[in-house]
C-alpha cells in the first residue's frame, strides 16, 4: 500500500556509505543521526502494520454488519407479511413500519 511511496527501508539506511573528504562531517554524527532515521523508520513500519490490520479488521466487521442488517430486514419483510395476513393493515401503516424500523436500524432520519 505504501511501498510504491516510500524510497527508502532501514536498512538502506543503515549500508549507505558516504564518501569522505577532507572537510566533510564527522562520521560519528552522521552514524548517530542515521540510527535515529533507522528506528522511526522501523516505528513506523510497525505503525503502518498495525494500521493496516486495524483497517482490515475493521472491514471485515463492517461487512458481516451489512450482511447481519439485510438478513433482519429480510426477516422483517416476512414478518411484516405474515403480519399483514393477521391484521390486514393498510399500505400506509406498513411504510410507516418500515420508515421506523429503518431510523432504528441506520441510526438516522430518512
Amino acid at each position: 500500500m505504501y511501498n510504491e511511496r516510500i524510497y527508502l527501508t532501514p536498512n538502506d539506511i543503515l549500508e549507505k556509505e558516504f564518501k569522505i573528504d577532507a572537510r566533510g562531517y564527522r562520521p560519528q554524527e552522521v552514524d548517530k543521526f542515521l540510527d535515529m532515521i533507522i528506528r522511526d523508520y522501523t516505528e513506523f513500519n510497525s505503525i503502518i502494520k498495525k494500521y493496516d490490520k486495524e483497517v482490515k479488521d475493521l472491514t471485515e466487521e463492517n461487512n458481516r454488519l451489512k450482511h447481519d442488517i439485510m438478513v433482519l430486514k429480510e426477516q422483517l419483510e416476512v414478518a411484516k407479511a405474515n403480519e399483514t395476513k393477521v391484521n390486514n393493515p393498510t399500505n400506509v401503516d406498513l411504510l410507516k413500519r418500515i420508515s421506523q424500523l429503518e431510523k432504528v436500524v441506520f441510526g438516522k432520519e430518512n
